[in-house]
């Protein structure tokens, strides 16, 4: 069965920009709209968890993927994360996301209930049915406190709109799960420090936070595993990228950085919301040097054609 949607390319969480006061800063969320698109990414995400979405009511994040919405002028696609605790708000976003012109809908578990896996599944279908879009899962079992396992992607396998998952569950045996028993249901690379493992077990896109402010270097692995096939170059594009990596997914203080590198480029996004607090002077010189030595090295690799 062909997939409704096809996502290809690398599809950017974004952040939210925030005022000293917890307010939306619409203005840098305007401005890195514009930067993301300029760089040449392939999608926009609304409402995930690197953009808050766990610190924000319904009402903020649809009014936050509506503006985005606006301010991208279909130039990409844009997915909404519909992830909520409570089944009613999760399908008040699905249905707002089809009611704002989204172009699919991001479908987490709900985190802290641990639902068996059909509880999970009739979960999910509700979602879908509200929303009647393309549909990304998202499997990450560190937050959800659960695995979407076989018999959740049997039962919502049947809807044709369920066209991809995102796994971010770090068990490269998932991968080969996902391309040899389900290869309806598109992969795409939730887990930063696999993107050159998942490529290479047939992922067509990469969902990933670092892209908020590094979307070149994140496009060049994209483009030199998934596009051209040049595995060698991948690896050594990966090399560059693992420092990053490492200190994104295993360093604690993910949306932070992300947000500190937004800044970096001169974008100012503010503090998060409580009760995540901004990285300390060591933090930021750490990961400024991370970036400074990945982008000319990238920079070198892409020179030699």
């Amino acid at each position: 069965m062909t997939p409704i949607f096809q996502f290809e390319g690398i599809y950017t969480p974004v952040v939210t920009p925030f005022h000293e006061d917890g307010s939306v800063h619409w203005d840098a969320l305007a401005d890195v709209i514009e930067y993301l698109v300029g760089a040449g990414v392939h999608g926009l995400i609304s409402g995930g968890s690197t953009g808050e979405n766990y610190a924000q009511t319904v009402g903020e994040r649809l009014e936050v993927a509506k503006f985005t919405r606006e301010r991208s002028k279909g130039r990409v696609p844009l997915i909404v994360g519909t992830g909520a605790m409570m089944t009613p708000d999760s399908i008040a976003l699905a249905t707002g996301a089809r009611e704002l012109g989204a172009d699919a809908i991001l479908l987490a578990t709900p985190p802290y209930s641990v639902p068996t896996e059909r509880e999970n599944a009739l979960n999910a279908l509700a979602i879908d049915k509200a929303a009647n879009l393309p549909v990304m899962l998202y499997n990450y079992p560190g937050r959800m406190g659960v695995h979407m396992g076989e018999e959740f992607l049997d039962r919502v396998g049947r809807s044709r709109n369920i066209c991809a998952i995102k796994e971010s569950s770090g068990d490269i045996n998932r991968v080969h799960l996902l391309a040899r028993d389900y290869p309806h249901i598109q992969m795409s690379c939730g887990m930063d420090d696999q993107a050159l493992e998942f490529f290479a077990w047939g992922a067509r896109s990469w969902v990933c936070g670092g892209s908020n402010f590094l979307p070149e270097e994140h496009v060049a692995l994209y483009n030199a595993c998934a596009v051209q096939g040049d595995f060698s170059k991948g690896r050594r594009i990966m090399s560059a990228m693992m420092p990053l990596m490492r200190v994104l997914e295993q360093g604690g203080k993910f949306i932070q950085c992300i947000k500190h590198g937004v800044t970096l480029n001169g974008i100012d996004t503010g503090p998060m919301r409580p009760p995540l607090k901004g990285l300390n002077k060591d933090d930021k010189r750490a990961l400024e040097q991370v970036i400074k030595v990945l982008k000319r090295t990238i920079a070198d690799i892409q020179a030699e054609g």
